[in-house]
């Protein structure tokens, strides 16, 4: 073990410098999700938590869709980084910028003329469906936001530049939480809002966080030598392929994951109001900590691009496993947590004993499969940060939809374990991804790092 940690040690302190604010900037989008789940099961009641859990396990999908292309920016700029390209780095920020503007619209329009029609015809309590409608266009129009901060935030993280992001998302969060409560219960003469309180609350808690995140870019001197190129007449067709061609299949990824997890909150949801807000407690837990991981596979993804553009391949392969070794070391301490305070946890979130009791259930499947979400979540930032994007995706459909979903199902639904069945087979999809993910990462970049000695 001292062997080992002697031989990484140098990437473990580089790696979580630059990994630590991205990790707590990812989690802030969870947050939001989070916040909207405590205020409302504590101060609305156990009907609109199962709203908000109706809501989140379509509207993730649609969010990571925004992510994941807005992903395709960052190992772009971390390579052009790489080579000195500054020039490039300006040029790619102005197309990825239109990008996300278009996409954000899209999204929004999706969510208002396709989810808000089919959410009728998806077999839930129509108690839940009354207060999830509202809920979901509010927060179906705060991904247009939301998309013009992360374009400015991958493009400054790309550079290295990683606390800015986390500052703004932490400010955001805590103005969340204040305008959620204020809104829900009614305080300060304000009507109660009830579920709608949150919604209003996100939409503006990113609306701001966009503005501030590009003023900070705009204006900071850091990226003066960037944004010379940072133009209208920089966007152009070629450069535009080149960010969707990285940043698409990342989102496809994303979405594959995202919505075997949606597709799992809508089958409880088919059992009862009850085992589908106990799935909310229990996965909004797990997001928190799958967040944190996605920011260590961000980091992976900015060091990974970066070696690769300046061909340093033996260390681009030492960097990478270091943050194999690091998202295992966390994933398993919380893993431990949500094993050990399983039957504490979920008061977080509610008091309805109900709800507690399949939740605590269910935080013990978590604990298990927190090692595999986290090691997938990091292949993949790795193999981005290379430009591996295609056959990867192709391997989270194959785990998540192939294998998880059904085994979920015959489990689940056919064998009748309820909740913790379907849980069972997302855990074997993520194992299955994991495993395929570290095994196309180990030979690819050994046959790197061999062709480099061999020059």
């Amino acid at each position: 073990m001292k062997r080992i940690y002697n031989k990484y040690k140098p990437h473990y302190q580089t790696n979580l410098t630059l990994a630590i604010p991205v990790v707590i900037s990812q989690l802030g989008h969870t947050l939001v999700h989070t916040a909207d789940s405590v205020i409302v099961g504590h101060f609305a009641g156990t009907i609109p938590l199962a709203a908000v859990s109706l809501v989140n396990s379509i509207f993730i999908v649609i969010l990571v869709i925004g992510m994941g292309l807005s992903y395709g920016l960052t190992p772009l700029i971390a390579q052009e980084s790489g080579r000195k390209n500054y020039k490039e780095c300006g040029r790619l920020l102005a197309n990825s910028l239109l990008i996300n503007a278009i996409t954000g619209i899209i999204l929004f329009l999706l969510i208002y003329y396709g989810s808000l029609l089919v959410i009728d015809r998806m077999g839930q309590a129509p108690e839940v469906v009354a207060q999830a409608k509202p809920y979901l266009g509010l927060l179906g129009f705060s991904i247009v936001p939301l998309m013009i901060f992360m374009t400015f935030k991958q493009f400054a993280e790309g550079l290295g530049f990683t606390k800015q992001a986390m500052m703004i998302s932490l400010w955001g969060n805590a103005l969340n939480i204040c305008l959620g409560i204020i809104f829900v219960k009614g305080l300060f003469g304000i009507e109660p809002m009830g579920i709608n309180g949150v919604g209003w609350s996100t939409l503006i808690d990113r609306s701001i966080m966009a503005v501030v995140m590009a003023m900070y870019v705009i204006r900071s001197k850091n990226f003066r030598i960037y944004l010379k190129s940072f133009a209208v007449r920089s966007i152009s067709k070629i450069r535009s392929l080149k960010i969707l061609k990285i940043g698409t299949p990342v989102a496809m990824q994303y979405t594959f994951e995202v919505s075997a997890f949606s597709g799992a909150a809508v089958l409880i949801g088919t059992i009862g109001a009850v085992e589908q807000a106990a799935h909310q407690v229990a996965i909004n837990l797990a997001s928190m900590t799958y967040m944190m991981a996605s920011g260590v596979s961000a980091a992976a993804t900015i060091k990974t691009g970066n070696n690769f553009g300046k061909e340093d391949f033996l260390n681009l392969r030492l960097s990478a496993i270091s943050s194999y070794h690091i998202v295992l070391v966390f994933m398993a301490i919380t893993a431990l947590l949500f094993a050990g305070l399983n039957q504490y946890l979920p008061w977080i979130y509610t008091s309805d004993k109900a709800v507690i009791s399949i939740a605590a259930q269910l935080l013990i499947i978590a604990g298990f499969f927190q090692l595999f979400d986290g090691t997938q979540v990091v292949g993949l930032g790795i193999l981005r940060g290379l430009g591996d994007v295609n056959i990867p995706t192709l391997i989270t459909f194959v785990a998540y939809w192939i294998i998880g979903m059904p085994v979920g199902y015959f489990l689940g639904i056919y064998m009748g374990w309820g909740a913790n069945g379907i849980w069972y087979g997302l855990t074997l999809g993520l194992l299955v991804s994991a495993g395929l993910l570290f095994t196309r990462f180990h030979f690819f970049s050994k046959k790197l790092v061999r062709l480099t000695r061999k020059e």
